[in-house]
């Protein structure tokens, strides 16, 4: 029996979460039978234009999702909705958000993909939230208003129409993970031209099993056969992801250029037969595992470990030091990562590290100004958190200076903040 029909047969109740993709044009109304437990309700890939006026009555609804369907306006009904934190409408028609459509408790807002060329100035007033998903839409600006959320840490701006980005956003005392390619004030600063990296044609690589799968495309085992080289071949697949379009991340990737602690491109493809876009890159010992996985619906913004997950202080160390010396690298080159997460980390035992994953990664200049020590600072926010989680799972005691470190890298003044050269020097002198 579906889901649909179990739910029709009065099957589910008590249930607390729902999922339905079952080609809906309609909310189905039996759904209000769960309104004493239902707190996730799932209808993303339908055929929904409307949610009905008293949704209001799920009052124990806190996350909703309704991607891959047919709204062009989010729904006015949301903000009636008293613990609504998570709101989902990934890949719609979207072009009006009105104002009465947030919900007081709005914690995490995803509206990627979608062709939304203004947002409410009431967005600023929702003082919980702390991940905006705006990636794929129209926005030639974002409200002034959200200089107010103070507990911000996500935002995915990516594949906008944005010309510059503004100062409050840059000073925003919590803003973590910031992803902005593929807007006109990014584009100004990419760089183009001839990057010296190999063209590798399609016919000389022979494709094996799937090493992975994420938003912005398949990795496969292959065999470079002229070399007869083990390698690693992501195609990357065409549509907008969260963090913005898999075409950019490919850019950054082959322009982060060589690092001990990042993923060596090995080259370029061509000659694809359904023209894919793709890279080659040189194949990771199978030693190596992820830091952590990715965040939850309740962690929003923080990743999950492993419950008995512990580290040795020199693990910590070494990590600590691959990472921020990878990111140091990146920046000289004019590049955050966007997304500097244990989930993007690919670690062994003796804490040899790999900083993966450039879907997030924007270009900014490369001469010292405000703007950019800025944008490179709050990153250094990024390697705060994670080094925060790396000791909160050491064994033995901790260097007071390695927790000062972690404490000055999480200050609220993004400019009193130090650079990764200076991080590099005090994990150097531990």
């Amino acid at each position: 029996m579906t889901t649909l029909a179990q739910l029709k047969a009065g099957q589910l109740a008590g249930a607390t979460r729902l999922d339905l993709a079952c080609g809906l044009t309609e909310f189905p109304r039996e759904i209000f039978e769960l309104a004493d437990s239902l707190e996730i309700l799932n209808l993303t890939g339908n055929a929904l234009t409307s949610l009905p006026d008293d949704l209001h009555r799920l009052t124990h609804l806190r996350v909703l999702f309704c991607s891959d369907n047919a709204f062009t306006e989010l729904p006015q009904c949301l903000g009636q909705c008293a613990k609504l934190s998570m709101i989902g409408f990934k890949a719609n028609q979207i072009s009006h958000v009105p104002a009465a459509a947030l919900p007081p408790q709005l914690r995490w807002l995803i509206l990627t993909d979608n062709s939304i060329s203004q947002l409410p100035d009431e967005l600023g007033q929702r003082p919980l939230l702390q991940k905006l998903m705006l990636a794929g839409n129209q926005l030639t600006q974002l409200p002034p208003s959200l200089a107010n959320c103070a507990n911000l840490e996500l935002i995915r701006i990516a594949s906008n129409r944005l010309t510059h980005l503004p100062d409050w956003l840059l000073t925003l005392p919590s803003l973590t993970w910031l992803a902005y390619a593929g807007n006109p004030v990014e584009m100004a600063v990419t760089v183009t031209g001839d990057d010296g990296t190999p063209n590798i044609p399609w016919s000389e690589l022979e494709l094996g099993e799937v090493l992975g799968e994420g938003a912005s495309g398949i990795i496969h085992k292959a065999i470079w056969k002229p070399q007869a080289l083990p390698v690693a071949v992501k195609l990357y697949k065409g549509t907008i992801t969260s963090d913005g379009s898999p075409l950019h991340e490919m850019h950054a990737c082959i322009a982060a250029g060589l690092h001990p602690n990042l993923i060596k491109v090995q080259g370029r493809v061509i000659e694809h037969p359904q023209g894919q876009a793709a890279l080659v890159m040189s194949l990771i010992d199978p030693s190596y595992r992820n830091l952590a996985a990715l965040p939850s619906l309740a962690s929003c913004t923080r990743d999950i470990y492993e419950p008995d997950t512990r580290f040795s202080l020199d693990v910590v160390l070494r990590m600590a030091r691959g990472i921020a010396s990878a990111a140091a690298h990146l920046h000289l080159q004019g590049i955050t990562h966007g997304d500097l997460y244990g989930h993007n980390i690919l670690w062994n035992a003796t804490g040899d590290c790999l900083l993966a994953d450039f879907g997030a990664a924007s270009f900014h200049a490369t001469a010292d100004t405000l703007e950019t020590r800025a944008l490179q600072r709050i990153e250094v926010r990024a390697f705060g958190v994670l080094l925060g989680e790396l000791l909160e799972r050491g064994e033995g005691a901790v260097s007071e200076d390695l927790i000062e470190l972690q404490k000055s890298c999480c200050q609220p003044d993004v400019l009193a903040r130090p650079s990764f050269e200076e991080i590099e020097g005090v994990l150097s002198s531990i």
